[in-house]
């Protein structure tokens, strides 16, 4: 088994909360590890983006709570107490090194929004032109799941970061090996699995009940996830013990280490913005309008069936849960033109656009890859 990382230009490595906190609060030492890898990438002319979880931990052992926080204002709190924490202890191990970091807080809205997304891009584009190291985390403070605009958790909001900001490999570091075909601590025999070409059910059903510790949100299956995520767009993933020594140059080497689950075919960046941003409403086409869609033809009036939920024109939808795709109309034009010829739709609902609802460029089918 050989592993060929020699045109990887960009990376995206992600730490977990067990990696970067000890009983005490955070562990210096650990980040220091991790940042003297990082420079090692950068050395190499690697552009290196981190996305670093343990705000939230930090809070919470500042405050003296030993149980998870589970109290969504809570772990705000502990959030707003972390942050700062984290990156304070960031910034002194990178100035050792001679090297800045930069602090990146989001949500999922971000990298909803294309124009959002847009700008955000831009400015980690000018970040890593001047050499600085940006670092991800979620901006907890004011992200949660009950306004859904959350990630869930680090994992992926890393894939979400490698698939939309180009990157060529995602590594996640955590405290075991990788994926084992049962649960390593138990004792039984478990095997790790050192490489997967495609996340399938029976390769999920392997991360079953191991999940995260007392502060940390994920566990293996949102690791193998978020590999799913980066996947699609083209960008491998590696899942390694981060407590090995000089970890990312022993990978970049291509060291058999870690569990290695390979990217698909390359997508364009549109595609991939639309593979990776949350529906805002759904379009129900008929058997026809399917078979012509997958005929790389574009989405007619006539083939629209119904539609649910409100959105605007440019918002990414979904399709018969088989794709997603970005209409050229809002929610309430769609509905008083479906089922309707293009040339019955009256001028003063087109407006002068287009006569399809989309083109085959502005769609994109959930198994493209398979």
């Amino acid at each position: 088994m050989t592993r060929d990382f020699k045109s990887v230009a960009r990376v995206v490595v992600k730490v977990g909360t067990n990696l970067l906190s000890n009983k005490k609060g955070i562990d210096t030492e650990r980040i220091g590890e991790v940042v003297s890898n990082i420079i090692e990438l950068k050395n190499k002319n690697i552009q290196v983006i981190l996305v670093s979880s343990g705000a939230i931990g930090l809070g919470a052992k500042e405050l003296g709570k030993k149980s998870a926080i589970t109290q969504v204002a809570m772990r705000q709190a502990c959030a707003s107490i972390g942050q700062p924490l984290l990156m304070s202890c960031y910034r002194e191990a990178f100035k050792e090194h001679n090297q800045i970091c930069s602090q990146v807080l989001i949500t999922r809205s971000e990298l909803n929004e294309r124009r959002t997304f847009v700008n955000l891009k831009n400015a980690i584009e000018s970040l890593l032109e001047l050499g600085v190291v940006p670092i991800f985390n979620e901006n907890d403070v004011v992200s949660t799941a009950e306004i859904g605009s959350a990630f869930g958790d680090n994992d992926r909001m890393s894939a979400f970061v490698a698939s939309k900001i180009n990157a060529d490999l995602l590594i996640i570091l955590t405290d075991i090996d990788g994926l084992y075909t049962k649960n390593p601590k138990q004792g039984n025999g478990a095997k790790l699995i050192h490489e997967i070409e495609k996340v399938d059910e029976q390769v999920l059903s392997y991360a079953a009940d191991k999940t995260g510790s007392t502060f940390a949100t994920g566990g293996m299956k949102t690791k193998l996830l978020a590999a799913k995520i980066a996947a699609n767009a083209g960008c491998a993933t590696i899942i390694a013990n981060g407590s090995e020594k000089e970890i990312l140059k022993r990978i970049l080497d291509g060291e058999v280490i870690g569990t290695y689950i390979h990217g698909k075919k390359a997508i364009s960046q549109r595609s991939r913005w639309i593979l990776n941003t949350t529906a805002k409403g759904r379009i129900v086409i008929d058997e026809g309008a399917v078979i012509a869609l997958k005929n790389h033809k574009s989405l007619l009036p006539s083939g629209i069936i119904g539609v649910e939920g409100a959105f605007e024109a440019g918002d990414v939808v979904n399709i018969n849960n088989i794709a997603k795709a970005v209409p050229y109309y809002n929610s309430s034009d769609i509905i008083r033109m479906a089922g309707k010829r293009s040339s019955d739709i009256p001028q003063n609902i087109r407006h002068g656009k287009s006569d399809v609802i989309f083109r085959p460029e502005d769609i994109v089918f959930l198994d493209y890859g398979e």
